[in-house]
């Protein structure tokens, strides 16, 4: 008789071979078995009838905060809204304080994650222009998920504005950079339009959708020139999608949930500055364009782009507030809810969270339901109708802009590598996360 550690029994899986209802044996970590399981033993059995078993899911964009700003965000309540959220795997973008721009910075992360991060993880290294001769060597280290390049200012210091040295840094190394693509020098140009104060309505006007086309162009004309394979992050606008629709050799795309669900003014007019991030929240001709670029494939994966300020910060009156909105524990609420609205298949949305950040990053073990692959689960209860609450966020900050939003669907489990990490909203155990491995071409 077959023995296991772990046995989900009677669940509805999506597996590279589609949807179907099965038991899944898990040994030493790893998906053992898949299928009729019958009278094989586990020591430990889950019964998920009625539920949807999704591979891990995978959010390749949060901003945790730590080092420096802790006091709106560490890896402890990061990992922890991870967890509760239904998401097995994070990476951790680089404008902490001080920016996580070398080898000693990738290693005081993964030191500081030891043993307090309840999910897996990787943290970008950031390119600036006094470290470019490094990525090449640095981008390898263990635990590094790769280049993340600000062209345009955001939250933090990190800048690469000019093509010159975006040049340099797209020639140095061999992974897939990720980039913010707004125009600095348009920013500037456009500042003049909420300096002394303005209403946050007008954060897509500062920062408008030629700012971010511009941007996209220099970086995939750079990143042709360069034949070096680019991911840009957080994309917004009609424009650049059907600019990217014919670039897909070297670039590939993310878009996020809050622009997938919000729309300019309204969301302004009820929110505020806690509706401000950057790009910003665009208007409902460019969420439509986002939704038309996912059903043609032109998105290749979602990211929450979780970026916590406290509500002091956020107070403040535009645009002296800073941009920037939890995510990382809504992202599977509000997409399970848009799946059940018909806006997208389970399939579908599985390709953008698992094996979209696997294929794109390389990600070894991760990504689906498949034998040998790392015994990552996200367990969904695709029928349950649920209000997202500020009192339900992990976040050190408290808030979501989605608090008193009903949606349908709902993730009951988070299990990581054989490990029951969270059950019906309780985290189990202790904080066990590992760094997430790549292989040689990510």
């Amino acid at each position: 008789m077959q023995t296991f550690d772990l046995i989900l029994r009677n669940g509805t899986a999506v597996t590279p071979s589609g949807i179907a209802k099965t038991d899944i044996g898990v040994r030493d970590g790893r998906i053992a078995a898949i299928g009729d399981l019958g009278a094989a033993s586990a020591a430990d059995e889950i019964d998920a009838w009625g539920l949807t078993v999704l591979p891990g899911i995978i959010d390749t964009q949060v901003h945790f905060r730590e080092p420096g700003l802790e006091y709106k965000e560490d890896l402890a309540t990061g990992t922890a809204a991870a967890a509760q959220g239904g998401v097995v795997a994070v990476f951790e973008m680089p404008n902490t304080k001080p920016s996580t721009t070398s080898d000693a910075d990738i290693a005081d992360k993964l030191a500081r994650a030891k043993g307090r991060a309840w999910v897996d993880h990787a943290f970008f290294l950031g390119a600036a222009a006094d470290n470019v001769e490094h990525l090449a060597e640095w981008e390898r280290l263990p635990g590094c998920a790769g280049i993340k390049v600000f062209m345009g200012s955001s939250t933090g210091s990190l800048l690469v504005s000019d093509d010159a040295t975006l040049a340099r840094v797209l020639a140095a190394g061999f992974r897939r950079i990720a980039v913010h693509c707004e125009d600095e020098e348009r920013l500037a140009e456009r500042k003049h339009l909420v300096e002394g104060g303005a209403h946050p309505r007008l954060h897509p006007e500062w920062r408008d959708a030629e700012t971010a086309l511009k941007a996209t162009r220099r970086l995939v004309g750079l990143a042709e020139a360069a034949r070096r394979r680019v991911h840009v992050l957080h994309v917004t606008t009609a424009e650049e999608m059907a600019f990217l629709a014919d670039h897909k050799d070297f670039a590939t795309v993310e878009t996020t949930p809050q622009h997938l669900t919000l729309a300019a003014p309204e969301c302004y007019d009820r929110l505020g500055t806690y509706a401000q991030m950057n790009p910003p929240i665009r208007d409902a001709r460019h969420r439509e364009a986002l939704w038309q670029a996912v059903a043609d494939g032109v998105v290749d994966v979602l990211g929450s782009d979780h970026a916590p300020h406290t509500r002091e910060e956020k107070d403040k009156p535009y645009p002296q507030s800073p941009s920037g909105m939890t995510g990382v524990q809504t992202l599977v609420p509000l997409m399970l809810d848009h799946i059940n609205a018909g806006r997208l298949s389970l399939e579908r949305f599985v390709d953008l969270m698992c094996a979209g950040p696997a294929r794109i990053f390389n990600i070894r073990g991760k990504g689906r339901i498949a034998v040998g692959y790392d015994a990552d689960f996200t367990v969904v209860d695709m029928k349950a109708d649920r209000v997202i609450t500020n009192a339900w966020i992990e976040s050190r900050c408290g808030w979501t802009p989605f608090d008193g939003k009903r949606v349908t669907g709902w993730p009951t489990a988070t299990i990581i590598r054989g490990r029951m990490v969270m059950r019906d909203g309780q985290l189990l155990g202790s904080p066990a996360g590992e760094p997430v491995r790549f292989g040689e071409s990510g």
